[in-house]
């Protein structure tokens, strides 16, 4: 037993000093998002951007508009007309009318009428669905990624990424954004006797064109979209907590009254 407790101590100790040297070893540039699920101009701003830079390549096939529009208090009338990209079928052949199928309706799931097979030949790779991204990549990094994308001529869509490497995606917020690229600054090390010089992020742009937007209202915009991210990991999010917090404040309710029936039932017994 006591080795099992030692063992145990040892991991619990050991295990944060070894994130803190992983972190040290791996630092990179990452920016706080600020997410509040319950902020639904912030969400109706969000589910905008989404569906007109994102829907297009990206689906969110695990919901669906109504769920979006019963959630985020928009007229189902409105979502449609607002939300729901309907495609021209008079401008295409039969073949391409029947792959983009029939015109969605409010209760369709978000999905994209671009087959993997064209986004794998067009981008390197077959385009992921979004429904859960801000769960798998938290918040923090979807607003670096979103927020740090940068002119580099050698890149095939002509930018890179701080928070993705050689990332295949474009950057289709550029017109907001602007085309910018980052400042580094050289930072001196000494270790065993040895100088060695590395280029580290500022955390500040040099634009070369400016956007549509300022860099602050992008940095806002770009918030909003991370916002209605998580919110389409999770749409039941908050009433999950608010059931939770019922849930837990009755079970302490019924250990009360469990306790007293116990101090009942034995106060006789010696």
């Amino acid at each position: 037993m006591k080795k099992i407790l030692f063992i145990l101590s040892v991991t619990l100790l050991c295990g944060p000093l070894y994130s803190l040297a992983q972190a040290s070893e791996d630092e990179a540039y990452v920016a706080k998002a600020d997410i509040n699920l319950e902020n639904k101009d912030s969400l109706r701003r969000g589910a905008r951007l989404f569906v007109n830079y994102c829907l297009s390549c990206h689906s969110a096939a695990y919901l669906r508009y109504k769920r979006v529009a019963d959630d985020l208090d928009i007229d189902e009338k409105l979502a449609a007309e607002k939300l729901i990209f309907v495609a021209d079928f008079s401008k295409m052949d039969e073949s391409e009318a029947k792959r983009q199928g029939e015109p969605k309706k409010i209760g369709a799931l978000m999905t994209v009428a671009m087959r993997a097979a064209d986004s794998k030949r067009w981008f390197g790779t077959a385009v992921p669905d979004l429904s859960v991204i801000a769960r798998s990549r938290g918040a923090d990094w979807l607003y670096t990624y979103l927020t740090t994308f940068y002119v580099d001529d050698t890149r095939p869509m002509g930018v890179n990424n701080l928070a993705f490497h050689n990332v295949g995606m474009p950057h289709v917020l550029w017109e907001l954004d602007g085309l910018k690229k980052p400042i580094y600054e050289t930072v001196k090390n000494k270790q065993s006797g040895t100088e060695t010089e590395t280029q580290v992020f500022t955390g500040k742009f040099d634009y070369l064109t400016e956007g549509k937007l300022s860099p602050v209202k992008y940095k806002e915009a770009v918030n909003d979209l991370v916002n209605f991210l998580v919110y389409m990991g999770e749409p039941g999010r908050l009433e999950r907590q608010r059931i939770g917090i019922i849930v837990v404040l009755f079970l302490g309710l019924l250990l009360l009254f469990a306790y007293l029936m116990k101090r009942e039932f034995w106060k006789d017994v010696h």
